[in-house]
């Protein structure tokens, strides 16, 4: 794991552990960005690397995610790792945040929740297959959960998620013209810079503030 942000106790630093995507790791740019954004906003903030990425990294290699089950597991020992579900915040990139999310379903119904979940650029479905929902899980979820999606993202834009049967507790904070890494096209006259800074502040009000 790599810290980011001020150290204290957990009942005073709200400590958030976050995920990477399927196919970058903890230290791409947009990870260690947000990370730095997190940490400047009193958030302290756990980066980790799943085991197939941990690998990739010691041998070039190139391999997929593995089974859905044995990301849930990596990331349960990762919690548990900073002290257990009571008090931590749990997201991630995209899949990252998928992860997180159905950690924080399953966490809620085994009476030991988490204390939210954020993503950055939920894959609502994947690209060009907007029939293949991943919300299920996300219909019900009582654990507050804050989703930063950039309006044009392949994954879930603007135009579709509003459409979808998601719980109370899941809001989305939308970053103008954004993609799936909520960067902006330059002839929108937003910038990604800002859209990340946007992102971090809304993260940070909503994990300094309980959830």
């Amino acid at each position: 794991m790599s810290f980011d942000g001020p150290h204290g106790d957990p009942g005073h630093v709200p400590v958030l552990a976050l995920a990477h995507g399927a196919g970058v790791g903890m230290d791409s740019p947009f990870m260690a960005g947000m990370a730095e954004r997190l940490a400047a906003r009193g958030v302290r903030v756990a980066r980790f690397e799943f085991g197939y990425m941990a690998a990739r990294r010691r041998d070039g290699k190139k391999r997929p995610p593995p089974a859905q089950s044995t990301l849930l597991t990596e990331f349960r020992a990762v919690v548990d790792a900073l002290g257990g579900p009571a008090g931590i915040f749990v997201g991630g990139k995209s899949m990252g945040g998928r992860m997180a999310s159905l950690l924080a379903a399953e966490a809620a119904q085994t009476g030991d929740p988490v204390a939210g979940v954020v993503a950055l650029g939920y894959p609502f479905h994947p690209p060009g297959k907007p029939d293949r929902l991943r919300t299920d899980h996300l219909q019900a979820l009582a654990t507050p959960m804050l989703v930063c999606q950039g309006e044009r993202d392949p994954f879930g834009s603007a135009q579709e998620v509003p459409d979808y049967p998601l719980a109370p507790s899941v809001r989305i904070a939308w970053l103008p013209d954004g993609d799936h890494d909520l960067k902006p096209r330059k002839s929108s006259g937003h910038t990604a810079e800002a859209n990340w800074t946007a992102a971090a502040d809304a993260l940070a009000a909503f994990v300094r503030g309980g959830g």
